[in-house]
């Protein structure tokens, strides 16, 4: 049987969508980027949307694995970090949204007590390293490295624009080998890991770029594999472990 892997979206609201019916104004859509369902269905398990109202150990009983995406920055308040320097919102746009950061946290704690595999993607990464008790880097300065390039290739997927080294032994490098070409598309990063996590793989400038829990089925990258032409390694990794150590016979 093939496994029911949970993937974590955002939530907007409806004025944001373009062309929406007025009367729809006031209600709120949840938004989860299609590449995610796509990329975990080819690697041959099965996607399932998890929305807000879907945190508790009850739901992390009934699937095989966890996927966090992308989005909003982590809301410093949840690691000791400095007030951020934007407003919250962005318009109708949320840049810092607590009850995802919430939903999500909830998610990878039972998860992980659970013992079903977790892989985290960008700031899903980041979310990981918060919710076992780590830092980020609140704001990353560009030098040898442009780590947010979206500005720069606007209307298109990036290249894979720098390299990531990956340590000897570790489950990134089982995966990946010693160095990989990634996409860049993020600000923050994890500093200071959380509990019995590493940093398994940085970019040239020191960046983190992977983190994982040895001996775990936890994995998180900070670039984002979903974007990526072809089917990254860390999804065949995620559906081989969902099938192994699944919570479903």
């Amino acid at each position: 049987m093939k496994p029911l892997i949970a993937i974590t979206g955002r939530r907007i609201s409806a004025r944001t969508l373009n062309g929406v019916d007025s009367r729809w104004s006031a209600c709120q859509a949840d938004m989860f980027w299609a590449e995610f369902g796509m990329k975990i269905a080819e690697a041959g398990g099965i996607p399932v949307q998890l929305p807000y109202e879907s945190a508790g150990p009850e739901v992390v009983d009934r699937v095989d694995a966890l996927v966090l995406t992308g989005g909003q920055d982590v809301d410093p308040g949840n690691w000791g970090g400095p007030p951020p320097a934007h407003s919250p919102t962005d318009g109708e746009i949320l840049v810092i949204d607590r009850r995802r950061d919430e939903y999500e946290i909830s998610l990878v704690r039972h998860a992980i007590a659970r013992g079903i595999p977790v892989l985290g993607i960008c700031r899903g990464a980041q979310v990981l390293n918060v919710a076992l008790g780590g830092t980020l880097v609140p704001h990353l300065i560009d030098g040898e490295i442009t780590h947010y390039s979206l500005a720069a290739v606007p209307d298109r997927r990036p290249d894979r624009e720098h390299p990531v080294d990956f340590a000897s032994g570790s489950l990134a490098a089982a995966l990946y080998g010693a160095r990989r070409p990634v996409n860049s598309w993020h600000h923050q990063a994890v500093d200071r890991p959380g509990e019995g996590l590493v940093i398994s793989g940085r970019a040239p400038d020191g960046v983190a770029e992977t983190i994982e829990l040895p001996g775990r089925p936890v994995l998180g990258v900070q670039w984002h594999p979903e974007a990526s032409e072809g089917l990254e390694p860390c999804f065949a990794w995620l559906i081989d472990q969902a099938t192994t150590t699944g919570s479903r016979e």
